[in-house]
């Protein structure tokens, strides 16, 4: 019975693993760490826009966001050497919410890391920070 039981799940999971369409999980991972990635490259414009209200922020808030991702990159440049490598590690949908919680390691130059949970939510099929 156990035999069968595990042939069963192992069909299953083969299955549901080459649909070869990825998983709202691993959408949302990769933008989660895509966004990361832009941050703590300097491209502030992009992380802004991959906010699931970027496009509709008015300028002097729009501009106040943007000082604040620099000073972030800065300070993390100056205590850690900055930001070398940022890593998806999992994710977890919240169905109450509607969000997928995501978790990301930061690996700084000087060799320290720290685990961010970053809310995502889907909006017109893309996968948008909140």
């Amino acid at each position: 019975m156990y035999r069968i039981a595990l042939f069963l799940l192992s069909a299953v999971l083969l299955v549901s693993c080459s649909s070869g369409e990825p998983t709202p999980e691993a959408r949302a991972m990769e933008a989660a760490q895509q966004s990361y990635t832009a941050l703590s490259q300097g491209n502030y414009e992009q992380f802004l826009a991959a906010r699931i209200d970027g496009d509709s922020i008015p300028d002097d808030y729009r501009a106040q966001l943007l000082t604040g991702y620099k000073q972030f990159v800065s300070q993390q440049t100056n205590a850690h050497g900055g930001i070398a490598l940022v890593e998806a590690l999992r994710a977890q949908a919240d169905s109450t919410l509607h969000v997928m919680q995501v978790f990301l390691a930061l690996h700084y130059a000087d060799s320290t890391h720290e685990e961010i949970v970053v809310p995502m939510v889907e909006f017109n099929g893309q996968w948008k920070l909140k």
